[in-house]
């Protein structure tokens, strides 16, 4: 049984309503040309901090014990869930720690820093959770779990809700996968609601913890992952996010980095929507037709982050024009 009840995702949409953004859903003509179907765009890189992050972030903090928050919390984090927790903890006065991987993106670990958070570099995206858990004793802290929490994907289904608001004609919901977070809230939320609306998760070749997971039949870890899409390569899928994904997610397919990329280029030249990689690759799935399509349908495909810094951007676009 699932953790949690459609009562969760509608009381966790209310209580962060009115603090983080209720984004916008834009349509795009000619990328559903593309695709071959109606589209429309959830614009969750528009979100406060610049990622879907936070709903599940002031979720959490917005309920925990007064004691617990005035003690501190911790986490770890690539980038984005760095931000959004600095930033919810700011909102609801919380001393807040983060432990980054040494390579993470100096832009997401600065931002990190700006939104109020004490930040730690240390090691590589394997040895951030036993580094967490070691400062957690030491200080007496709260550890946040980025993703496998059933607070932080009732805070995530806020957006599933939202979509079925702003588009109730949706008969396809394409969201990106990391550790599962953002996809078990989606795929809970909407699923509950009876909406009968098909969820298609989309993972990187070279991050596939949860299609692997699923194709195991139990949630994995992996020694290696290897992407451009930093916010969707932790070293293994939640194991409550694979409960949801098991039980509410129709197919989870993969796209490589060249696809993400090109993903990006047009969702900026034709949409002039700047997404980062990982907020790309939902609509990369679209593009290249991982994602069986009818001209009936109508499609929001989640943009779930923007945080990229333009040595990066520049980097990975460079001068070549969109193939499409």
């Amino acid at each position: 049984m699932l953790p949690l009840t459609l009562e969760d995702f509608t009381k966790a949409r209310a209580r962060i309503e009115g603090r983080v953004h209720r984004t916008p859903l834009e349509s795009s003509t000619l990328l559903g040309k593309e695709i071959g179907a109606e589209l429309h765009l959830k614009c969750e890189n528009l979100q406060k901090t610049g990622s879907f992050k936070v709903r599940g972030a002031l979720n959490k903090l917005m309920q925990l014990d007064g004691e617990l928050r005035a003690s501190g919390v911790i986490t770890v984090s690539a980038g984005n869930h760095a931000q959004a927790l600095a930033w919810a903890a700011t909102e609801t006065g919380t001393p807040c720690t983060v432990v980054m991987p040494a390579n993470a993106s100096r832009m997401k670990a600065e931002a990190t820093a700006a939104y109020g958070a004490e930040v730690l570099l240390h090691g590589t995206i394997h040895d951030l959770f036993d580094k967490a858990h070691e400062l957690e004793r030491e200080r007496g802290l709260t550890f946040i779990h980025p993703f496998d929490d059933p607070q932080i994907i009732a805070g995530a289904g806020s957006a599933g809700l939202e979509i079925l608001e702003q588009c109730p004609a949706v008969t396809t919901i394409v969201a990106a996968i990391g550790g599962g977070g953002h996809i078990a809230g989606i795929a809970g939320a909407t699923k509950m609601l009876g909406s009968g609306v098909r969820i298609i998760g989309v993972e990187p070749v070279g991050a596939d913890t949860m299609r692997r997971s699923l194709d195991a039949g139990h949630a994995v870890h992996t020694d290696t992952v290897n992407t451009i899409a930093d916010g969707l390569a932790p070293p293994m899928a939640g194991e409550l996010n694979y409960e949801f994904v098991k039980e509410c997610v129709d197919d989870v397919v993969l796209v490589t980095d060249e696809e993400i990329v090109e993903a990006m280029a047009l969702l900026l030249s034709r949409a002039k929507l700047l997404t980062e990689p990982a907020g790309a690759a939902a609509m990369a799935a679209l593009l290249v037709g991982r994602i069986q399509l009818q001209p009936t349908d109508v499609v929001v495909a989640v943009l779930s982050g923007g945080n990229i810094g333009l040595k990066d951007l520049t980097r990975l676009l460079g001068d070549a024009a969109p193939a499409h």
